[in-house]
């Protein structure tokens, strides 16, 4: 939504020296076609100008390659500044590169916190936010977060991103119903699971308790099979009892990763959601879908407003004692519709350029 309100404030532009000349980096962290390309492909995104290839690795290995990367594309285009987005390994990376070759930095998405230093994506937030310039923040939670940590010069708060594009792309996703009946599925009578943390993930007993839990509810679940959930049951010599159980449940959907818009028709048409997505959280806030955060905290507070998502933890018992009360309540269409105010309104990537642009002056 960043490359489009560019755009339209290129086309506004009263001269050529007015015009902002953007170049985009694609560090290669999400390099699977259904995890990256599609999305390209669907929402029109521009090719990107640098494909830098940095792949699979450890926290370290990925970090200091897209450092490195970074560094050379960085000292070859000399730009007056280096947007970074979200709490990734590439955030941080570009953020680190930016500030060490003293290039003014602005954070999209800052301000989140899930108090749990545990994740790499917390730390990644910390970081980003604590050296860049401007630090553009999707909610007044994440504006007193940063405050809380003494952060108040060029802190905006211009909402959400991600809500642009659910406004934008929502009705092309409500024209891929048919995606339903391609997998057996009924709108409002089944539950949509993803999992991909590394919390998670990294933790054969969180991961098989989880995963068993999936396989064995008295409903249909749907689950996009995350790469790195799939790299761990093939190779996890203790999940291979899970993977069968996977394979062989009556009601679990085992698929490969969605697009984009196929991940919106999936979350809009769901009774139910059960993620450690950050993302997926606020995508079913934004459809008015319940969810279950299957984490011990969250960094989207705002989501919890209205029952619309709990935080239940990755104890299996929990997960499905509350599982099943929300199921029978089927409350779809009984919760007040979340309020979009407190995320920008779907105005937040023309706010962002916008002040961006003041704020450079």
């Amino acid at each position: 939504m960043i490359s489009e309100a560019i755009k339209q404030h290129n086309r506004g532009a009263r001269s050529h020296t007015a015009r902002i000349r953007h170049r985009l980096i694609h560090t290669g962290q999400h390099y699977e076609h259904k995890m990256s390309g599609v999305f390209f492909d669907e929402l029109r995104l521009p090719e990107p100008d640098y494909h830098l290839g940095v792949g699979s690795g450890s926290q370290g290995k990925q970090t200091g390659l897209m450092l490195a990367k970074i560094e050379e594309v960085l000292e070859s285009e000399k730009p007056d500044v280096v947007m970074i987005y979200g709490d990734t390994n590439s955030t941080a990376a570009g953020a680190l590169a930016a500030a060490k070759l003293h290039i003014k930095t602005a954070h999209v998405e800052s301000g989140l916190r899930s108090f749990n230093r545990l994740m790499p994506e917390e730390i990644n937030r910390i970081v980003s936010d604590h050296i860049s310039d401007f630090l553009f923040c999707p909610t007044d939670v994440a504006v007193e977060n940063l405050r809380r940590e003494g952060i108040v010069k060029n802190v905006f708060q211009t909402g959400d991103v991600m809500l642009d594009s659910v406004i934008a792309y929502s009705g092309k996703a409500r024209k891929r119903i048919a995606l339903l009946s391609k997998f057996g599925l009924t709108p409002k009578n089944y539950a949509l699971a993803t999992l991909h943390r590394a919390e998670n993930t990294d933790s054969p007993e969180h991961l098989a308790a989880i995963l068993e839990v999936f396989a064995t509810l008295d409903c249909d679940v749907i689950l996009p099979l995350h790469p790195r959930v799939r790299e761990k049951l093939k190779y996890t010599r203790s999940l291979r009892s899970v993977a069968n159980l996977l394979k062989n449940s009556k009601t679990l959907r085992v698929i490969e990763p969605v697009s984009y818009l196929d991940m919106l028709a999936l979350e809009s048409n769901a009774r139910l959601i059960l993620t450690d997505s950050g993302g997926v959280q606020k995508e079913a806030f934004f459809a008015g879908v319940p969810c279950l955060t299957l984490r011990e905290e969250t960094e989207w507070l705002e989501t919890r407003a209205g029952s619309w998502n709990q935080v239940v933890g990755t104890a299996s018992q929990r997960i499905r004692t509350v599982f099943q009360s929300e199921w029978q309540k089927n409350r779809v269409g009984t919760l007040e519709r979340p309020d979009w105010k407190s995320f920008g309104g779907g105005q937040a990537a023309k706010c962002t350029i916008k002040t961006l642009l003041t704020a450079l002056q």
